[in-house]
């Protein structure tokens, strides 16, 4: 009698523990994309739709009118760069010959980040895979090549759908590659715009959309395609949500009013890191002093890379991922 009491006690029990499991599971989607937590919800959905893998999570709930809906909800303010002449005037690049770098790392209640101050802006060059368009390279090892100081990643590109077993190390770069003043990828059709990070010939970022024929008027020497702009003449450019890609590490480039260079990434998610949303990655660059600032690839591309060994904490396990183009510190 024990026996089958003791029996009868614990089977109860598990099946109790298993419900409570399975209806967990099965509800936590429908609370989170119907319940009220705006906020939330906005912030996965932009997370999801904003990967080429993992959209399935937002999609199996919400139909795509009820997603752009909740995207449309984040507004990023196209605001347009200061004339070049104007701009020149705004940022002194007159302290180039000082090439001090300081290195910060900051810790945030949600993220870790690092953060590069480069005092030279005339030391900064864009450089690329060996093998470009055709075989993806890490930033460290492209960094290797060129002898850098420090390096970050730059541009995005587009993984070959033709060989998915190899995707994370065959791609072609997106947009436009400018280095050293030469062309060396450019998918842009004559007068068509692109947003850009590029570095003018006298240390001047220039961010926002440009074409080609801008560019060259504006002696652009360094540049690659991503976005969006963050920071515009020293104003925010999301004004309205969190920018509406959700979480994930990130990486960007600024420069102050005193010429410097930023270079930022935030570490990828992790226990206790959840890495930032767009908006949370402009206070950051705002706060220590970007006057212009934009968004660069991020995600498991996101690496930072100074005095010979990676510094920052990429997102897959694996390590690096392989990537086309990267921002870096000429010796």
């Amino acid at each position: 009698m024990f026996k089958k009491e003791s029996l009868n006690g614990k089977f109860p029990k598990k099946i109790f523990i298993l419900f409570e499991v399975l209806f967990t599971v099965i509800s936590a989607p429908f609370i989170l994309y119907y319940g009220p937590f705006e906020n939330v919800k906005a912030t996965v959905v932009g997370s999801a739709m904003t990967t080429s893998t993992h959209q399935w999570i937002a999609t199996t709930f919400l139909s795509r009118k009820r997603i752009d809906e909740i995207l449309s909800k984040n507004t990023i303010n196209n605001v347009v760069q200061s004339d070049i002449s104007q701009l020149r005037k705004e940022i002194n690049t007159s302290l180039s010959e000082n090439n001090e770098i300081q290195k910060y790392v900051i810790d945030g209640d949600k993220f870790k980040a690092h953060l590069l101050v480069i005092k030279n802006p005339k030391k900064i060059r864009v450089g690329y895979s060996d093998q470009l368009g055709v075989v993806n390279e890490t930033t460290s090892s492209i960094g290797k090549r060129y002898n850098a100081v420090a390096a970050i990643n730059a541009g995005g590109f587009l993984a070959n759908k033709d060989m998915p077993s190899q995707k994370e190390n065959v791609g072609t770069p997106g947009g436009i590659i400018i280095s050293k003043g030469n062309i060396v990828h450019n998918s842009l059709k004559e007068d068509e715009k692109i947003c850009i990070a590029g570095i003018t010939k006298d240390g001047v970022l220039v961010v926002g959309d440009y074409s080609l024929k801008e560019m060259n008027s504006l002696n652009v020497s360094e540049a690659v395609s991503f976005g969006p702009c963050l920071i515009v003449n020293g104003g925010k450019t999301i004004t309205s949500g969190d920018g509406g890609w959700g979480t994930a590490p990130r990486t960007a480039i600024g420069q102050r009013k005193d010429g410097s260079i930023l270079f930022l990434v935030v570490d990828g998610k992790y226990i206790g890191r959840v890495a930032v949303t767009l908006r949370e990655l402009q206070d950051i660059l705002y706060q220590y002093g970007a006057y212009n600032a934009i968004n660069l690839d991020g995600g498991s591309s996101s690496t930072m890379y100074y005095n010979g060994e990676i510094i920052s904490n990429p997102y897959k396990s694996t390590g690096e991922r392989p990537i086309q183009s990267i921002f870096y510190v000429e010796p």
